[in-house]
């Protein structure tokens, strides 16, 4: 494993306009600020890196607006689709205790309190109030509220989650 491995925070989600603006979705909860001049590493789904620095950038409903240099037609911002904002592990803030980072719970083995594997945490649903997880395995899909009284436990070592799944689920 890489010392400093890349984290993503964030995706293009899709084109806005027809002058080349980026639809941006964070991953995280808190309000984020991005300002003219700012550097924006993505990914693309192939791999490839690439750095663009930011032209202008504005909230929009739950994304954000982004100009960057170098992107100025809808079909080059439509062809960003899918890329993930990384910045590298070391440039996070620490968190508080009992918070992850949606990157290091996505394929996590989740598991009943009664040891019944559940699957792997395939992707995460932010809701207004708390995320879900969304728990697959080959034949079902479980969705697990992101709650302290359902979460009962995550190893980050072992790669596990430990769920008390409240009735009907």
């Amino acid at each position: 494993m890489s010392e400093n491995p890349l984290v993503p925070i964030g995706q293009v989600v899709g084109a806005h306009g027809i002058n080349g603006a980026v639809k941006v979705h964070f991953y995280d909860i808190q309000p984020r600020t991005i300002t003219p001049g700012d550097s924006l590493r993505m990914l693309t789904p192939q791999g490839a890196q690439t750095n663009y620095s930011v032209e202008w950038a504005r909230p929009h409903k739950q994304h954000y607006l982004v100009g960057l240099k170098g992107v100025g037609d809808r079909d080059q911002a439509q062809a960003l689709q899918g890329t993930q904002i990384v910045v590298r592990r070391s440039d996070l803030p620490a968190l508080e205790a009992d918070t992850f980072y949606w990157a290091d719970l996505i394929g996590m083995a989740v598991y009943t309190i009664e040891d019944r594997y559940l699957g792997h945490i395939e992707s995460i649903i932010p809701t207004g109030s708390n995320d879900v997880y969304v728990v697959r395995d080959n034949e079902s899909e479980t969705l697990v509220p992101a709650l302290r009284r359902v979460v009962q436990s995550v190893d980050l070592d072992t790669r596990t989650m430990r769920v008390d799944l409240p009735e009907g689920l």
